[in-house]
C-alpha cells in the first residue's frame, strides 16, 4: 500500500514539476470550447486548448481520423478502419464504444494522394454528420458530400453534383463548399485547372456564387458568422484568409513563411485550430491572435517496437550457392541463407537501417557480396556466408542507385552498374574500383563474365534506340561492339567453354494482324544466336547428318588431357560469325548457358488489360540433341548454381531447385522460407525510407537541377520531423510533404507497412435504395441496366431469371428481415463470396412476396460508369437526330484503349464525333488514339456487294470532331486534349485539365514493401518547350457545368458539343458515292 502511494505521488510530482514535451506530427485537428481532438500516430487524442498532456480517445491497429466535434461538443465524429475499410463512426467527446454509422463498402485503401473515402467534413447545424465519400462515383476524382444521423441509417446526398469538402453556414441554408477533393495531392503552388475553387452554394436555390480569387488552392472552408475563413497558399505558403459574406472583401489572416498551415478547422464560433510545422495552433478570429499549442502524447509507441517477422513473402532476390547446397535470398531488406533440405536459417545482415538486396555468392563459397545503403548510399559489401565475421564495405563514393553485383569466375573482382549508365569493376584484394562503361543512353544491367574472368559481355543502347551487345577486354581495357547497330540485341551469356557468346536478337518479324484495322502489332519476334568468338571457331548448330562411327585403335597408357584452351575473342569481323540457334521465335527473358545447354525463359504475348494467354515457363535447349525442353511452368525466373548444375525458381509463390538439365521437371524440391525470420525495428526503417525516398528524388527526377530548389536542405527540414513518426501513416505523410516542395504533379509515395485488418467483403447488387419512412422500408430506387454481356458492367438484378423492379420493397436479405433503421448496407457485409437472397414485393408486406437470387458484386463504379455514360450516348443521339456519335476514354490506360476499340469503330460512318475525356485518369495510348484519328482520306474502295465505300486507310473518321475536357482531365489525359488540337482534329470544349504531364516510374519496392514514383519525363512541344505540366490545357470553348444545371439533368459541355457540331455538319462532308463502272470492251 505504502509502495502504491509513492507511486501516486512521484507521477503527482512530475507532472507538476515538469515541463510538457511538444510532441509534433499531430494531424486533423478540431476544436469545441475547451477541448481539442486530433489524430496522432493512428490514433485520436483529446486535450485542452491551453495543451498539456493528451488523453487517447482510440485504440485500434487501424487508422483513426478527421474527428470532428458535434455542434454541442458532446460527440465526435470521425473516419475508422476497425473492419479494415474506411467508415463513419461517432463517439461520446468523453470516449466509450464507438458507433459504426456507415456500412457502403469504401473505396481503398486508397493511396496517399488519394485521402481517404468516408472522411469526415463537419456536422450540419441541426445535428447530422457530413462526409465525403466515393459511393456514387465512377472515378476517384469525383466525390459527393453525404450527412448521416449519428443514431444511425441511410445516408443522403446533398444536392451539389461535386463536392469535395464543405463547412454549413449558421443557419444551415446554404454551405461553403470546394466541387473537388484534393486536400492529400503532394503539389504545393500548383495552379492547374483542378485547383480547389470556393463557392457558397444555396441549398434552398441550387445557386452556387464563387467566392474566391485565386489560380491556386482555396480550400478548407469554415464558415464563422458572416465570414467564410479558408487555406490557400495563394501568397506562397499556406495561409488563413477571411471571406466576408456582406461586402464579398477577402482578407489575409495569417502570414507564414515557413510553413504550411495544414487542415485548419473550426468551432464554427469564434475560434480556428490547425497544423503547422506539425504542430496545432489556435486562432482568435476576433483578436486575431494565434497561440501555439504545447502538447505532450504519451503515446505507448505500440507501431515503433521492434518485433520479430517472418519476412519469406517479401522475398526481391533469390540466387544459390556455387553447387546449389543452399539457396539466397534477399527479403525486407536483410540478406538470408537457407538450406536445400537440413540445417538452419542464417540471416547474415539484420539490418533494419539498411536495405540490402541484389546478393550474389563467391564462386568458392566463402563469400556473398550484395548491394547496402547502411553508409548513406549503395556500396558493394562483402558478408561471410557462414556469418562469422561482420559484413565488410568493399566501395565508398556511391553518389547514385546501383545494380545487381557479378563475381568473376576466378573470385578476384565483382561488376556492378549503376542508373547513370556507368558500369563498374571492384578489385577484392585493393578495393580499387575502375569505370569500364559510360553509356550515355540508359543503364546497363545484363553484365556477364566470361570464363575465365577475361572478358565482360553487356548490352548497350545507341542512339537510335537500338541495343547492340558489347565485349569489354579486361587486358585492353576496351570495349568492341560485336552486334549490327541495326538490330535489338541483348541478354548476353557465355558458353562454358568460352568458344561462344549466345544472346537474343530481334531480326526477323512475323507480325500479328488487328481484326478490327488492318494494322500490324509485333511480338515473339525474338531469337537466340551464337556468335563464335575466334576465327577458327566452328559452327556450334552444323548441318546434322548420320554418319558412321570409327572405332579409334586403343593406345597404351593413360589419355593425355587437352591442353587448356586460352580464353580469346577475335574481335575482326566478329559482327559476321553469328549463328541462328535452331529454336523457334518467341518471347525471350533470361539467358544462361550451361555445359551442354542453353537455359532460358519465354512469357505469353502482353495483352492490354487481360491475363497471359499461356503461362511463362523456363526451358533447356540441348545443344547436342537439338531438342527442347520445358522444366518448369508458371514461371519466367530463375537462378543457376555457379557450377550450372542446379536451378531455382519461384513457382506461383514456393521457391523450389531442380537439376539444370532436360529431366529437371522430376527433380524438384521445395525449398523451405519458413527460417526467413527477422527483428524489425520500425523506427530505423522509417529513416532508412526516408533517405533511400530522397535519393531516388536526387538520382532520377527530370530535371537536374530540382527546379531549383535546394533538395538537400529539404531534406533537413523535414528530418526534423522523423522522430516523432508514430506510425507509417506519418512517415508517408513526412515523405509527401518533401516531395511536394519540388511543386511537380506525379509525386507520389505508396503503401507501406501498415498492418491493417482485412476489408470487409460487402454484396452489392448494382442498384439503389430509397426510405419508405411511412412503412420503414427500403425500396428500389434504381437498377442500373449494365451491360451483362461484358462481366465488368454485370448488374445482378437484371441477370436472366432475375426479377427486380425499381419501386420493390426490400423485405428480407438471406431471410432476415430488413427495416431502415439500419443502413441497407449492414445487412450485406461478409456476404459477397456467396449469393445473395432478397426477398421483394411491391408493398412493404411479407405476404405475397417473391426471391430474387443473385451472383452480389464487390463494386459498382463500373455500373456507375456505364450508367453515366450511356446517358450522354443517348443525349448525344437524340438532339442531333442520330446524326453524331459519341464516346468516352475514362483513361489512357487498358480500360481506355478498349472503350475506345469498342465504341470507335462502329461509329464511323457518322457525321460527327464527340470525344469524351472528361475525368480521364491518365496513362499512356494517347498517341495511339491520336494516330488513328488524324488519319486523312486518300482514297476509296469499293467492291462488288455494296454500294458504300471504305476509306484508305481504313479506320478515317471523315467528319468533324470535338474533345470535351474537364479539371479532372489528367495526365495522359491532358495530353489527348492537347495534341487534338495539335493535330488540327477539332476544337475543345469544358474546363481547363489537371496540368500533370511530367512522367513517372515505379523505382521498385521500399523494405517493407512501400513504393516511390518519380516524376521522370517531361513532355515538350515540337518546339522544344515544357508544356501543359502545372498549368493545364485550356478548352478553346470554356463551358462550366453549373449545380442547378446538372441537378436539373443537363450536361451544359455536352450540349455545346452538340451544338457545335451540328453547326458543321449543316454541310456535311460524304465521301463520293461509286464511280460508274468501267466500260473496257471498245477497242
Amino acid at each position: 500500500m505504502f509502495k502504491r502511494l509513492l507511486i501516486i505521488a512521484a507521477v503527482c510530482l512530475f507532472t507538476a514539476g515538469t515541463t510538457v514535451a511538444q510532441t509534433k506530427l499531430l494531424r486533423f485537428p478540431d476544436i469545441s470550447g475547451d477541448r481539442v481532438v486530433f489524430t496522432y500516430g493512428g490514433d485520436l487524442w483529446t486535450t485542452s486548448t491551453s495543451g498539456g498532456t493528451a488523453v487517447r480517445l482510440t485504440a485500434h491497429p487501424g487508422v483513426e481520423n478527421y474527428a470532428k466535434f458535434s455542434p454541442d461538443g458532446k460527440w465526435i465524429a470521425f473516419t475508422g478502419q476497425y473492419d479494415g475499410d474506411e467508415q463513419v463512426y461517432v463517439v461520446s467527446a468523453n470516449g466509450g464504444e464507438p458507433k459504426q454509422l456507415t456500412f457502403y463498402p469504401s473505396r481503398g485503401p486508397l493511396t496517399p494522394r488519394w485521402g481517404f473515402d468516408n472522411q469526415i467534413q463537419g456536422w450540419t447545424k441541426d445535428g447530422r454528420i457530413i462526409f465525403r465519400s466515393l459511393r456514387d462515383a465512377w472515378t476517384l476524382g469525383v466525390t459527393r458530400l453525404y450527412t448521416v444521423s449519428p443514431s444511425g441509417g441511410p445516408a443522403e446526398a446533398l444536392p451539389m453534383p461535386e463536392a469535395g469538402s464543405g463547412d454549413m453556414s449558421p443557419d444551415n441554408s446554404k454551405m461553403a463548399y470546394s466541387p473537388r477533393f484534393r486536400d492529400f495531392r503532394p503539389e504545393k503552388r500548383y495552379s492547374g485547372g483542378q485547383a480547389n475553387t470556393l463557392y457558397i452554394y444555396d441549398l434552398k436555390t441550387n445557386d452556387a456564387k464563387l467566392i474566391s480569387d485565386s489560380p491556386r488552392a482555396c480550400r478548407d472552408a469554415m464558415w464563422i458568422g458572416n465570414t467564410v475563413y479558408y487555406n490557400s497558399d495563394k501568397d506562397g505558403k499556406f495561409d488563413l484568409y477571411a471571406y466576408d459574406t456582406s461586402n464579398n472583401k477577402t482578407t489575409q489572416v495569417t502570414k507564414n513563411r515557413d510553413w504550411d498551415i495544414r487542415w485548419p478547422s473550426s468551432d464554427n464560433q469564434g475560434h480556428v485550430i490547425y497544423e503547422r510545422d506539425g504542430e496545432l495552433e489556435t486562432l482568435d478570429v476576433g483578436s486575431k491572435k494565434t497561440t501555439r499549442l504545447i502538447i505532450n502524447v504519451p503515446n505507448d509507441g505500440v507501431n515503433r517496437r521492434p518485433r520479430q517477422a517472418f519476412v519469406g513473402n517479401q522475398v526481391s532476390w533469390y540466387a544459390l550457392s556455387p553447387k546449389g547446397e543452399r539457396a539466397l535470398f534477399a527479403a525486407r531488406g536483410d540478406i538470408f541463407t537457407a538450406p536445400i533440405e537440413k540445417g538452419g536459417t542464417r540471416n547474415l545482415t539484420k539490418s533494419s537501417d539498411a536495405n540490402d538486396r541484389f546478393p550474389a555468392w563467391s564462386p568458392d563459397g566463402k563469400n556473398i557480396a550484395y548491394l547496402s545503403d547502411k553508409s548513406g548510399d549503395d556500396e558493394v559489401w562483402l558478408a561471410a556466408q557462414d556469418g562469422s565475421t561482420a559484413p565488410q564495405q568493399l566501395t565508398t563514393g556511391g553518389s547514385a542507385q546501383r545494380y545487381a553485383p557479378v563475381w568473376s569466375p576466378d573470385g578476384k573482382k565483382i561488376v556492378f552498374g549503376d542508373k547513370n549508365g556507368k558500369v563498374y569493376v571492384v578489385t577484392i584484394a585493393t578495393k580499387q574500383v575502375q569505370m569500364i562503361v559510360d553509356a550515355p543512353n540508359g543503364q546497363i544491367q545484363d553484365y556477364d563474365w566470361s570464363p575465365k574472368s577475361g572478358y565482360i559481355a553487356y548490352s548497350m543502347n545507341g542512339r537510335n534506340g537500338v541495343s547492340s551487345v558489347y565485349i569489354w577486354s579486361v587486358e585492353e581495357n576496351k570495349n568492341y561492339r560485336v552486334t549490327p547497330e541495326m538490330f535489338n540485341a541483348g541478354g548476353p551469356t557465355w558458353d562454358p567453354s568460352g568458344g561462344y557468346l549466345y544472346f537474343v536478337s530481334n531480326r526477323e518479324y512475323a507480325p500479328l494482324i488487328g481484326n478490327t484495322e488492318f494494322n500490324y502489332a509485333s511480338n515473339r519476334n525474338s531469337l537466340i544466336f551464337a556468335l563464335a568468338l575466334r576465327k577458327d571457331g566452328k559452327n556450334p548448330f552444323p548441318n546434322e547428318s548420320d554418319e558412321v562411327t570409327i572405332t579409334e585403335e586403343k593406345k597404351d597408357g593413360p589419355p593425355t588431357p587437352p591442353a587448356p584452351a586460352a580464353e580469346k575473342v577475335d574481335f575482326d569481323g566478329i559482327e559476321a560469325r553469328v549463328a541462328k540457334a535452331p529454336i523457334g521465335a518467341d518471347n525471350y527473358g533470361g539467358m544462361t548457358a550451361v555445359k551442354g545447354h542453353l537455359i532460358y525463359s519465354t512469357q505469353s504475348p502482353f495483352y492490354y488489360g487481360r491475363g497471359a494467354d499461356t503461362p511463362s515457363t523456363v526451358k533447356i535447349f540441348s545443344l547436342k540433341d537439338r531438342k527442347e525442353t520445358t522444366i518448369l511452368t508458371g514461371t519466367g525466373g530463375f537462378s543457376i548454381s555457379g557450377d550450372g548444375t542446379k536451378l531455382m525458381s519461384n513457382v506461383q509463390g514456393s521457391y523450389a531447385i531442380f537439376d539444370a538439365n532436360p529431366n529437371g521437371e522430376r527433380s524438384r524440391k521445395n525449398i523451405s522460407t519458413a527460417g526467413l525470420v527477422t527483428e524489425i525495428d520500425p523506427v530505423k526503417e522509417w529513416n532508412q525510407i526516408f533517405n533511400e525516398v530522397w535519393r531516388q528524388y536526387r538520382d532520377w527526377f527530370y530535371a537536374p537541377n530540382m527546379h531549383g530548389f535546394d533538395w538537400a536542405k529539404i531534406r533537413d527540414d523535414y528530418r526534423k520531423w522523423l522522430p516523432y513518426v508514430a506510425h507509417r501513416s506519418d512517415l508517408n505523410y513526412v515523405l509527401s510533404e518533401m516531395q511536394s516542395e519540388l511543386t511537380v504533379q506525379h509525386a507520389y509515395i505508396d503503401g507501406g507497412d501498415f498492418n491493417l485488418p482485412p476489408r470487409v467483403r460487402v454484396a452489392l447488387p448494382g442498384a439503389r435504395f430509397d426510405v419508405d419512412k411511412t412503412a420503414n422500408r427500403y425500396r428500389i430506387s434504381k437498377i442500373f441496366a449494365g451491360q451483362n454481356e461484358e462481366d465488368i458492367y454485370r448488374s445482378p438484378f437484371t441477370e436472366v431469371g432475375n426479377d427486380a423492379r425499381v419501386g420493390d420493397y426490400v423485405i428480407a436479405i438471406n431471410g432476415e428481415d430488413v427495416t431502415a433503421d439500419r443502413d441497407i448496407y449492414s445487412y450485406l457485409r461478409g456476404k459477397a463470396d456467396s449469393s445473395v437472397t432478397f426477398t421483394l414485393n411491391t408493398s412493404p408486406m411479407a405476404q405475397g412476396a417473391r426471391t430474387v437470387t443473385i451472383r452480389p458484386l464487390t463494386s459498382e463504379s463500373d455500373l456507375v460508369y456505364m450508367d453515366w455514360v450511356e446517358g450522354n450516348r443517348r443525349r448525344v443521339d437524340q438532339m442531333s437526330n442520330g446524326r453524331l456519335g459519341y464516346l468516352h476514354i475514362p483513361d489512357m490506360g487498358a480500360p481506355g484503349l478498349r472503350e475506345f476499340i469498342k465504341w470507335y469503330y462502329p461509329q464511323l460512318k457518322k457525321e460527327g464525333l464527340v470525344i469524351d475525356v472528361r475525368a480521364n485518369g491518365g496513362g499512356n495510348v494517347s498517341r495511339m488514339l491520336i494516330e488513328r484519328l488524324r488519319r486523312k482520306v486518300l482514297g476509296i474502295n469499293f467492291n462488288n456487294f455494296s454500294e458504300d465505300g471504305n476509306t484508305y486507310p481504313d479506320g478515317a473518321f471523315l467528319g468533324p470532331m470535338i474533345a470535351l475536357l474537364n479539371e479532372n482531365s489528367s495526365s495522359d489525359g491532358d495530353i489527348f486534349p492537347y495534341m487534338f488540337r495539335e493535330a488540327g482534329l477539332g476544337q475543345l470544349v469544358g474546363k481547363r485539365s489537371w496540368g500533370g504531364v511530367v512522367g513517372i516510374s515505379n523505382r521498385g519496392t521500399l523494405i517493407d514493401g512501400g513504393t516511390v514514383n518519380v516524376p521522370q519525363s517531361a513532355l515538350a512541344n515540337a518546339k522544344g518547350e515544357y508544356i501543359i505540366e502545372g498549368y493545364g490545357v485550356d478548352p478553346d470553348i470554356e463551358v462550366e457545368n453549373d449545380p442547378r444545371s446538372v441537378i436539373a439533368g443537363r450536361d451544359p459541355q455536352l450540349e455545346r458539343s452538340i451544338a457545335e457540331l451540328m453547326k458543321k455538319i449543316a454541310t456535311p462532308v460524304k465521301l463520293p458515292g461509286r464511280p460508274a463502272d468501267p466500260v473496257k470492251n471498245k477497242p
